[in-house]
């Protein structure tokens, strides 16, 4: 489901080149050790602004700006999450981060560069866009690409929100949840980026699809992972990850926010879940 954004300052703007030559961006604040923020489909850097603002208490924060976004390059003609992969590490050499922190499509890019690799210490993420079973949907795809063909962006948008939305959301009609997205555009202008984002919204989910099952290989993971949820997600995908993907994780931990939902890092309460990744990593 679409939410609306707020994008408080951020402090300072830096850049690096990626393995493949794409310009990456990263924004920073704070001081301590270093920590990796990576945003989800559909969102930008500065819509995790809030959670490095609180994170930034304790930690330094970079918050990546994925390919595709603001002032980083484009995704690219041969993308995949090999390339987000790639873009993580190269800023990590440049930050020094072993800290990891990763939001939806985020928390699986995250799982997958920690995977084998041994540069990440503590790695947490909110529920990671991980598919199970064909847990993430993909029915949506070719009406989806279609739409966007004919440049009807917020007709595409509405056949997203409606495939990945809860149970009780995914049934209203068509014309209702275009209504509705209408209605937040006019309330949080800013949430209008989603509209610039959907070509790369759909790359990156069939990345998702192209990924689906393969969690078992988190079992080659070395750091430990805090594996958080919300407990109004109304997700069958959340449940089926919070299910399967413990047993496979070498060293971790599981956190519920019984009153949080899909965006509860990002928008809903960006504090509260910011102290329990940041008792995490200090432990």
């Amino acid at each position: 489901m679409t939410k609306p954004h707020t994008h408080p300052a951020m402090d300072e703007t830096h850049t690096v080149l990626s393995k493949d030559g794409t310009k990456i961006a990263y924004l920073s604040l704070g001081d301590g050790p270093a920590v990796l923020v990576l945003p989800g489909v559909l969102s930008m850097a500065s819509d995790y602004a809030a959670l490095a603002r609180a994170l930034a208490q304790h930690f330094t924060v970079h918050v990546i700006e994925r390919r595709g976004r603001g002032k980083s390059g484009p995704q690219g003609d041969d993308y995949s999450i090999v390339r987000e992969c790639e873009d993580v590490l190269d800023v990590q050499r440049q930050t020094g981060a072993r800290l990891l922190v990763g939001h939806s499509y985020g928390g699986l890019v995250a799982l997958e560069v920690a995977r084998g690799n041994s540069v990440f210490t503590r790695i947490a993420v909110y529920e990671p866009g991980v598919s199970i079973d064909g847990s993430m949907p993909v029915h949506w795809m070719a009406g989806y690409q279609k739409k966007l063909a004919e440049e009807r962006k917020l007709d595409a948008l509405v056949e997203f929100t409606l495939a990945d939305a809860p149970p009780r959301l995914a049934k209203l009609p068509p014309w209702l949840m275009k209504l509705l997205l209408r209605v937040s555009f006019l309330r949080f202008p800013e949430s209008r980026q989603m509209l610039n984002l959907l070509r790369e919204n759909i790359r990156e989910w069939q990345e998702i699809a192209r990924l689906d099952s393969t969690y078992e290989n988190y079992r080659q993971l070395t750091a430990c992972v805090l594996l958080m949820y919300g407990g109004k997600s109304d997700s069958p995908a959340v449940d089926l990850v919070v299910k399967r993907l413990p047993p496979v994780l070498p060293c971790f931990e599981i956190k519920e926010f019984p009153r949080l939902d899909h965006f509860g890092i990002e928008r809903t309460a960006p504090n509260e879940v910011a102290r329990v990744i940041g008792d995490y990593f200090l432990k």
